[in-house]
C-alpha cells in the first residue's frame, strides 16, 4: 500500500475553502479577515514549508533508524492504519499540551497563536523553528512501537489536514455526538482564546476525548465570546518578529535572571513563569474574582496577569 502526502493533495482544497469562507463572511457569516494578518499567516506557512524541506529528511531518517529497534512488526492493514491514526493523535495531544506548558516548546508553537483573528488562514500560521524545539520527538514512540514509517507520516498529514478545517468562526457547532468525540471549530476556538476561562484548554488534534480524559476540556460558552491571540499580543505583522520573538525573549530573560535555577526556568518553565503570571495564575486570579462576584462573565483578564511573552 502506498501512502501519498495528504497535505500536498489538500492544498487546492485549502485555497478553495478560504475563498468560500471569505465570500461567506462578506455575505454575513461569522468571522472576519484582515489582509495584513492573513498575509502574515501565509508568509508563516510558506516559511514552514521551506523549513520542512530543509530538515524534514533528517527527521524522517531518524524515525526510520529508530524503526530498526521496533517492538512489533505491524503490517500495513486497515486496522493498523486506524490504530496508527489514533496513536498519532494521542501523542499529538501530549506534544500540544507540552507546547503550552514548557516555554522552550512554546517558543515555536506561539507563532500559531499569534493571530488576533480566527479563520482558515490562521491554520497556515505555522512555526519555522519546530526542529529547534525538537517537537518531532513526541512522534518517535510510534516508530519504536513498530508502525511503518510511511504510515506514521501519512497519519500525521491527515491530522494536519483535519485541523485546517476547524479554524473557522463560520461553523457554530456540529451534532452533539461529534462535539463529544471530535475536536470541532467550537472546541478549537476555545483553544485559541486568551480569556482566563479558556487559557490552555482543548489540546486535542482530531479527537477531543483526550481532553475529556485528562481534565483539560473546556466548552465554548455563548455568553463569553472568545478573544483570540496571545495574552500580550504582538504589535507587528512582520513575519521575522512573529517567527522569532519568543526565542529573543527567552534569551533576554536568561541573561537578566540571576541563578542557574532561574535561568533554567526561564527556558523550560511554563510561559509567564519569569513574570509570575502563568496561565494557572491568571486562571486562579480570575476564579477568585469570579467566586467573589467581581467578574461574573469571565471576560476580563486582570491587568497584573499579563505575561511578558
Amino acid at each position: 500500500m502506498s501512502f501519498p502526502d495528504p497535505v500536498q493533495i489538500a492544498i487546492p482544497l485549502f485555497i478553495v475553502a478560504m475563498i468560500i469562507e471569505m465570500l461567506a463572511i462578506k455575505r454575513g457569516a461569522r468571522g472576519d479577515y484582515d489582509w495584513r494578518d492573513t498575509g502574515t499567516s501565509l508568509a508563516m506557512g510558506l516559511g514552514n514549508t521551506f523549513a520542512a524541506v530543509f530538515v524534514g529528511g533528517s527527521i524522517v531518517a531518524l524515525g526510520t533508524w529508530l524503526w530498526q529497534f521496533r517492538l512489533l512488526d505491524i503490517p500495513v492493514t486497515w486496522w493498523a492504519l486506524a490504530l496508527c491514526f489514533i496513536g498519532e493523535d494521542f501523542f499529538y495531544y501530549w506534544f500540544h499540551r507540552t507546547a503550552h506548558r514548557v516555554r522552550w516548546f512554546w517558543a515555536s508553537h506561539v507563532i500559531h497563536h499569534s493571530s488576533q483573528h480566527y479563520n482558515l488562514s490562521t491554520a497556515l500560521r505555522q512555526t519555522w523553528t519546530g526542529f529547534i524545539s525538537f517537537s518531532f520527538f513526541f512522534r518517535l514512540p510510534l516508530f519504536l512501537i513498530g508502525f511503518p514509517p510511511r504510515m506514521i507520516l501519512f497519519c500525521a498529514g491527515l491530522n494536519l489536514v483535519y485541523q485546517f478545517f476547524i479554524h473557522t468562526e463560520s461553523v457554530r457547532r456540529l451534532p452533539k455526538s461529534l462535539e463529544w468525540l471530535l475536536n470541532t471549530p467550537s472546541h478549537h476556538r476555545v483553544h485559541h482564546g486568551t480569556n482566563a476561562r479558556y487559557l490552555d484548554r482543548n489540546y486535542g488534534g482530531v479527537f477531543i476525548v483526550w481532553d475529556r480524559l485528562f481534565g483539560t476540556f473546556e466548552a465554548e460558552r455563548d455568553d463569553e465570546p472568545v478573544r483570540y491571540g496571545i495574552v500580550r499580543n504582538l504589535s507587528t505583522f512582520n513575519p521575522l518578529w512573529v517567527a522569532f520573538h519568543e526565542w529573543v525573549a527567552i534569551g533576554a530573560d536568561v541573561l537578566k535572571t540571576p541563578g542557574l535555577r532561574g535561568k533554567w526556568m526561564a527556558i523550560v518553565g511554563p510561559p509567564g513563569w519569569h513574570s509570575g503570571t502563568t496561565a494557572d495564575t491568571i486562571r486562579a486570579h480570575w476564579e477568585a474574582e469570579h467566586a467573589a462576584g467581581q467578574q461574573p462573565d469571565g471576560q476580563r483578564t486582570p491587568p497584573a496577569a499579563i505575561p511578558a511573552e
